[in-house]
């Protein structure tokens, strides 16, 4: 079911250690970039149009109406509802410390400047609805643009048949839990045209945050420039580090939980335990058939993104994490947060037996919105900072400038842009 990779005899590590699922953008990029155009110059229409050809089914208008969303709410389970309102006030505790306060630096006497942290203005959110149905993913990124300020938001997810053309309702629960009320019925490339350039129903967005499939990210990829983006998300991906203490049922279902949500999806285990190693494998055989998604979670399993790598020992077993730069990792050690302090690459670490990526993905109060692709080698998951652009305010009195113009001369003429001394000389020339 799973492929096993040996590396305990390898001096130098193979590039890459485990293959990435083949996700083409650039094909995909092709394929939106007629929607992209036609949203710009056509608007409503052409969400409206794409979404019934795309989803099967035309919402009655692209704003989703406040007495849908008031439904919505009403008719939900109320162990749903209490759920979602721990989720949100855990995600709201853990976002509230990533609040960055604007400070000051004087550089010299009467030279200084200013860091000065803004929320940006309005930002659209999409909220997948695929093959799953993620009000979670609405309280990811809701909640940290709520808390860093932002003024204007507004979500859009996809329309479903079973809603009559309008968002799961699920989906509206939330947004009503955290007083969302611009929700639009609309999904793929044309809802991200939507944000980026504004129709008559839906203001333009500064930005735009949120999982997608690969149309989505296509679409992201198109209107980077345009409209900020958070990143081009890929295919989600659980890395597993355990040495003989961790317990092969867990990890086997830990595996399988991040499987489940597509059959591209990345599912690895690092060890030094060939016991643990043949156990896990063992575990996947017996408890894959009796999940609801068996056959998705077998495909993703039995891919080459996913597999079992034996390693020598845990220092290899750290360097082959740091490799990979997983979307999740799960530490299943001895002194399991030290060993998490040696991470250098992971979009969020879980640390010990009892912290289930799981948990990081509904209640944890973690964000869930993290970089795939290896890009956690460079890249953070959502969080207040991304809903918040710095500016610099500079503030040089005459003599604070009269102290630097021989240097800024210097440097005017040394990139031959004497212009740049002249606008500083002029200020001092005598009248």
């Amino acid at each position: 079911m799973i492929q096993l990779i040996d590396l305990r005899n390898e001096k130098t590590l193979p590039s890459p250690v485990v293959p990435r699922a083949q996700i083409d953008v650039d094909s995909a990029v092709e394929k939106v970039r007629s929607i992209i155009t036609d949203v710009k110059e056509k608007g409503d229409v052409a969400v409206l149009d794409w979404t019934e050809n795309l989803d099967g089914v035309r919402p009655n208008s692209l704003r989703v109406p406040l007495e849908i969303i008031e439904n919505a709410y009403k008719e939900m389970p109320e162990d749903v509802i209490n759920a979602l309102k721990t989720s949100i006030e855990r995600v709201k505790k853990a976002h509230e410390n990533q609040i960055r306060n604007s400070y000051e630096t004087s550089v010299i006497p009467d030279g200084k400047i200013k860091q000065k942290f803004l929320p940006i203005n309005r930002v659209g959110l999409y909220v997948p609805g695929g093959q799953a149905v993620y009000p979670s993913s609405v309280v990811m990124n809701v909640v940290p643009a709520q808390v860093a300020g932002v003024k204007s938001i507004a979500v859009t997810s996809p329309a479903q048949k079973e809603n009559q053309g309008w968002p799961n309702k699920t989906i509206l629960a939330a947004c009503k839990l955290l007083g969302i009320d611009e929700i639009y019925s609309a999904g793929g490339a044309q809802a991200v045209a939507m944000f980026a350039f504004g129709t008559k129903s839906c203001k333009k967005v500064s930005l735009i945050t949120g999982p997608g499939n690969i149309y989505v990210t296509a679409a992201k990829r198109l209107v980077r420039g345009i409209v900020g983006i958070d990143s081009e998300a890929g295919p989600t991906e659980i890395a597993v580090l355990a040495d003989e203490t961790g317990n092969a049922k867990w990890i086997a279902a830990d595996l399988i939980s991040q499987a489940e949500h597509d059959v591209v999806a990345s599912s690895i285990l690092v060890t030094d335990s060939i016991s643990l190693a043949k156990e896990v494998e063992e575990e996947l055989k017996v408890q894959v058939p009796q999940t609801k998604h068996s056959e998705r979670i077998s495909i993703a399993l039995s891919g080459k993104q996913s597999s079992i790598v034996l390693v020598q020992n845990l220092l290899q077993g750290i360097e082959v994490i740091n490799e990979i730069a997983a979307e999740h990792l799960e530490i299943h050690t001895k002194n399991s947060a030290e060993v998490a302090e040696k991470i250098e690459n992971a979009g969020a670490i879980f640390v010990g037996p009892y912290t289930p990526v799981s948990l990081g993905d509904y209640l944890a109060g973690s964000n869930h919105v993290l970089p795939t692709g290896g890009c956690a080698c460079h890249s953070s998951g959502l969080s207040v900072q991304t809903f918040l652009k710095s500016m610099q305010l500079v503030t040089y009195s005459k003599q604070a400038l009269q102290d630097s113009a021989d240097e800024l001369r210097v440097l005017s003429h040394a990139e031959d842009l004497p212009a740049h001394a002249q606008a500083v000389d002029i200020r001092f020339e005598n009248h």
